[in-house]
């Protein structure tokens, strides 16, 4: 079996087109497609769904895919160990939840640019779930991520405990609310939350739903900003990190809220496959950066 048949498989997948593959590749477009001929006359099957686009890998070659990753992997690390200059190149992809780009996308990037000028990074944003299962697929490295405190990352991955995060429930300065609140106060009000897909949000939804109160949300933004601009204009209650509201805009337009024996907390982590070969010393580095950023201001009091 070719290398460079696989190589040309494992770019179609990850760029979704043989058009990305070959400009990942410094290869003609058909050349990429004999390559991909090649591999699937190779293992009599066919590997890529050519009416999906972007293209998708079959049943079976969402297999083939993840034995392919593990390949190209071990080569990467092979040509480390035996580089006569010790640098580390080729690619680290690297899968950060939202919750986490202010304090990942900063220092810790720039350390591992310095730290690692050959090593070509490759950032994925995307909920906890999804990064989850994209590092057991192999098409991600290692991922920075948060789940809701209490819950654990799966077994077949390397878990590092970054620590538990304060997450701070927010409303307008002039939302009618008493102090503390409740949750049955809280459910009288629609909220303004991440897009579905959100552990957080998930995890808040099952908080309401076991006390049997309703859970409205009424406005759906990724941006943290643009979260903390609604909930200062009155549109609902929102969630946001301690990080994101000190000395933002918003601050003086929102109050914390206190609730009455309920106290969001989520655990960042960071995960990926065993081993991590060529990538253990830039996965360190990020994850120890990524600590110090995460050292937010205490939370807020209202």
């Amino acid at each position: 079996m070719n290398i460079h048949d696989v190589e040309a498989f494992v770019a179609v997948v990850e760029t979704g087109s043989i058009i990305g593959a070959s400009a990942r590749l410094n290869l003609t477009q058909p050349g990429v497609t004999r390559r991909i001929q090649n591999l699937e006359d190779r293992l009599k099957t066919a590997l890529l769904d050519r009416q999906s686009k972007p293209f998708k890998p079959t049943a079976a070659g969402r297999e083939a895919y993840e034995h392919g990753r593990r390949v190209l992997r071990s080569l990467d690390d092979l040509k480390a160990g035996v580089s006569p200059t010790g640098d580390i190149e080729g690619e680290f992809r690297l899968g950060i939840m939202p919750y986490l780009s202010d304090a990942a996308l900063a220092v810790p990037i720039e350390r591992l640019r310095t730290d690692f000028p050959k090593l070509t990074l490759r950032i994925t944003s995307g909920w906890s779930p999804r990064l989850m299962e994209q590092v057991l697929r192999s098409e991600l490295d290692a991922a920075a991520l948060c789940l809701a405190d209490g819950l654990q990352p799966p077994d077949e991955l390397v878990s590092e405990d970054l620590g538990t995060q304060s997450v701070l429930l927010v409303a307008a300065a002039d939302l009618p609310l008493p102090k503390p609140a409740s949750l049955e106060d809280l459910s009288k009000f629609p909220w303004v939350m991440n897009e579905t897909g959100c552990g957080f949000r998930a995890f808040i939804r099952r908080q309401f739903e076991a006390a049997r109160l309703p859970f409205n949300v009424g406005v759906e933004a990724l941006s943290a900003d643009l979260r903390l601009s609604l909930v200062a204009r009155g549109h609902g209650i929102g969630m946001v990190t301690p990080a994101a509201l000190a000395g933002g805009p918003w601050q003086d337009r929102v109050k914390v809220i206190e609730v009455r024996d309920f106290r969001p907390l989520v655990r960042a982590w960071m995960l990926h496959r065993p081993p991590a070969g060529r990538l253990a010393r830039p996965i360190a580095v990020f994850r120890d950066a990524l600590l110090d950023g995460l050292k937010s201001p205490a939370p807020f009091t209202s």
